[in-house]
């Protein structure tokens, strides 16, 4: 057997860390712990002294365990291996990154090379090709996403507020004033594939659509019924205009509500807001006196109407009474004419005479007596009779001589 100094080192008893103790215990295999000197008694790591159980030679436990490798790889087990292991540990992690997780509520989309594939509806776990063949995007449908539009929230020294953004916010009416509108548009992803493919930034298109929206209405809108009117209205209304839009753009948004949450009137068109408002005022009270003026006049003239008509008919029936009265009369007095002519003609001629001598100043001479006599006529007194006397009155003079 060779020697501690064999040039070829082929010494199979050689522990691995070269201990050459010279001790005279002979030939026996020498422990890795370093025997002691003469006498072949080595001292264990237990302090023992020869004689004693020898531990196991780390060497032969290394031989053991290469000789099992070289079992479970008959090839042995050079470089080689080391890659091969490698490639295959490599594999097992690439194909275990497919796996994905759809929790309720969620939609996984699968894209293979880009393209849309499939989309998972149900929960679950859910496998793909790895990247770079297949991808998985995991959209939650369910929850409402927010959109705000004319202002943002920011945080300030006081708390959480918000930031207005005047480009969004001001808006024109229809009677042409700006009004200030603060909104939010709240909505959710029903179509994950058209949300993710039909149009490039899903989450910038849905503000722009909802602000073009809500300017189409406030312009066909009066800035009154903006203000203090219905803004539910309003709200509908352009709710409705954002959801056809969306549909046409196939984009995979539901709009679930718009709320307007501030609406005020821009200061550079304050003060004739408030002149506005204040016609607007005084048109309703005009309104209100007029309105109370009719209730009260309409009977009045309803019930003046109703006298006069009664009156009306009270003078018809008189008139007619009269007429028939005043015709009947006529009757008599041709029928009295017919039987009597001249007594007839010599009454009316008297009648005629009464009514025209009725009011007249008269003076009277005796025919037969009047022969020597100068007639004597008060002109002082006639002629102021005569001046006063009305045109219907009779002659302020008359002669009447039997």
């Amino acid at each position: 057997m060779p020697g501690p100094n064999d040039p070829n080192n082929n010494n199979p008893n050689k522990n691995p860390w070269g201990n050459r103790g010279g001790g005279s215990g002979g030939g026996g295999p020498r422990n890795p712990w370093g025997g002691g000197q003469g006498g072949g008694s080595g001292r264990g790591p237990g302090g023992g002294m020869g004689g004693g159980e020898i531990p196991p030679d780390l060497e032969e436990l290394l031989k053991k365990a290469q000789a099992n490798l070289r079992q479970a790889l008959p090839g042995g087990f050079g470089p080689t291996k080391f890659i091969v292991l490698g490639l295959l540990a490599g594999a097992a992690l690439w194909l275990s990154s497919g796996f994905y997780y759809v929790t309720p509520g969620e939609n996984a989309v699968i894209t293979r090379f880009g393209a849309w594939n499939r989309t998972q509806t149900e929960p679950g776990l859910g496998y793909r090709l790895p990247y770079p063949v297949e991808e998985s995007t995991v959209l939650n449908v369910t929850v409402d996403r927010r959109v705000q539009i004319g202002f943002v929230d920011a945080m300030g020294r006081e708390g959480t507020g918000k930031r207005d953004i005047p480009e969004e916010s001001l808006m024109l009416t229809a009677d042409a004033n700006i009004v200030d509108l603060d909104l939010v548009v709240l909505w959710n992803i029903e179509n994950a594939e058209n949300y993710l493919f039909k149009i490039k930034d899903p989450d910038a298109t849905l503000k722009k659509v909802a602000e073009s929206a809500m300017r189409e209405v406030v312009g066909q809108t009066n800035l009154q019924p903006i203000i203090t009117g219905n803004r539910n209205e309003v709200a509908t209304r352009a709710q409705k205009i954002m959801q056809d839009t969306l549909n046409a753009y196939e984009s995979g948004i539901s709009i679930k509500q718009v709320v307007i949450q501030e609406a005020t009137v821009h200061p550079d068109v304050l003060d004739a807001f408030e002149d506005v408002v204040a016609a607007i005022q005084d048109a309703e009270r005009f309104q209100n006196e007029a309105n109370i003026y009719r209730n009260d006049i309409i009977p009045k003239a309803r019930g003046e109407a109703q006298r006069m008509l009664q009156e009306a008919e009270g003078y018809r029936q008189s008139t007619i009474a009269r007429a028939e009265g005043d015709a009947e009369r006529f009757n008599s007095v041709y029928r009295a004419y017919l039987e009597g002519k001249d007594v007839t003609r010599e009454r009316m001629y008297i009648e005629a005479m009464e009514s025209v001598l009725k009011n007249a100043q008269k003076i009277i001479m005796d025919k037969d007596g009047s022969d020597g006599v100068v007639p004597y006529l008060p002109l002082n007194r006639i002629a102021p009779a005569a001046g006063n006397a009305t045109p219907d009155a009779a002659p302020a003079k008359t002669t009447v001589t039997p």
